[in-house]
């Protein structure tokens, strides 16, 4: 008895593990690379999202995290235009 609950619950750990891992992937559908400059520093980020506008979103937030400090730098940086975008693919 002890060995079909075993059994059972490896199962479902193993069922359990693949959904994540399935809608995690399924998820993923533009990926984009974007080079962001802003006060003489640069940076670029590759990111992974479901839409165009949240991938770049997500890119120009990433890199301009990098090359700025405090609120204002972050808010010029995201409000300026990007030095490159390249799509990866879908």
């Amino acid at each position: 008895m002890n060995k079909k609950v075993g059994v059972i619950v490896a199962l479902l750990m193993v069922g359990f593990v693949a959904l994540v891992l399935y809608s995690t992937m399924a998820g993923v559908r533009r990926r984009v690379r974007v080079c962001m400059a802003y006060n003489g520093r640069t940076a670029c980020k590759t990111v992974a999202a479901r839409s165009e506008e949240s991938a770049i979103r997500s890119a120009v937030n990433n890199a301009c995290a990098d090359i700025t400090s405090g609120v204002t730098e972050v808010m010029g940086c995201e409000g300026s235009k990007p030095e490159s975008v390249t799509w990866l693919g879908k």
